[in-house]
């Protein structure tokens, strides 16, 4: 059988909703001035894409963070700390995610359009179980349903490791990873596509590469938005994904290409 493009796997904050990846920032930062640690939006954004206990593992690790802990616990911090740390984490996130819930302009277009196509929708996050329980059903009321699903804790392994892909494959009945498309806005999502063997894209203006939202992001002066939109769909070329778009609006074109290289007998990027 013709192989084809069958479905799409998609991240979420800055990649399907919340335009500028803000909901997991703010969260981070308020979580660790909580603790008396100052952090800046920057530093929460270098680790996106892994699961929030990683997450938070990684921030603890930074040396300004680190030496910031060490003079208030005066003892590194442990595997318990980071557990703590979560548990406190997931109701302030909670309300980031209430807030920073809305779809990014064209995604209820897009998910139409692939599934007129017969293209299987599914997600794969660094979000919980409970953060994602709480977002589901709010992405559906404004026009945007995954078929499949797979979340920190789901498996062994999280992102950059394949696991959620195979889990998101194995739950629509498929087996070959060329007819998958991973979309994602962080580092550790694309090594995901790739590590499963699947094609890769990369939203560079929605999403945490430049991590602004739609408002702020319009009010800026057009050259300097310009400038900001460049160094950003730069940045996401460096993480080498198969295509870069500015944000799932342009995705459709991609999966027509995609469906072309396949028919020419061409793979992903490793």
């Amino acid at each position: 059988m013709k192989t084809s493009v069958k479905a799409v796997i998609f991240d979420w904050a800055g990649t399907t909703v919340d335009y500028g990846s803000r909901a997991p920032m703010g969260a981070f930062v308020k979580l660790f001035e909580s603790e008396g640690i100052e952090m800046t939006i920057a530093q929460a954004r270098i680790p996106m894409g892994i699961s929030k206990w990683e997450h938070i593992n990684f921030l603890l690790n930074l040396p300004e963070v680190q030496n910031q802990w060490l003079k208030i616990h005066e003892v590194p911090h442990t595997d318990a700390d980071v557990d703590r740390l979560l548990d406190i984490f997931v109701p302030i996130n909670k309300v980031s995610i209430l807030e920073y819930s809305q779809l990014i302009p064209g995604v209820a277009t897009l998910t139409k359009a692939l599934r007129e196509r017969d293209i299987k929708i599914g997600s794969t996050t660094g979000y919980t179980r409970e953060l994602l329980d709480l977002l589901l059903p709010i992405a559906k009321e404004q026009g945007y349903e995954v078929d499949v699903f797979s979340y920190s804790g789901d498996t062994p392994l999280g992102r950059p490791s394949a696991q959620m892909m195979i889990k998101c494959a194995r739950q629509l009945g498929l087996d070959n990873p060329l007819s998958f498309i991973k979309v994602d806005d962080t580092q550790p999502g694309i090594e995901e596509g790739k590590s499963f063997g699947s094609w890769t894209v990369g939203v560079a203006v929605s999403g945490n590469t430049l991590g602004l939202s739609l408002e702020e992001l319009n009010a800026l002066p057009e050259e300097e938005a310009a400038r900001l939109k460049n160094a950003a769909r730069i940045k996401m070329q460096e993480m080498k994904p198969d295509f870069v778009i500015d944000s799932v609006a342009d995705l459709l074109p991609i999966v027509d290409e995609i469906n072309e290289r396949i028919s020419r007998g061409e793979f992903p990027k490793n």
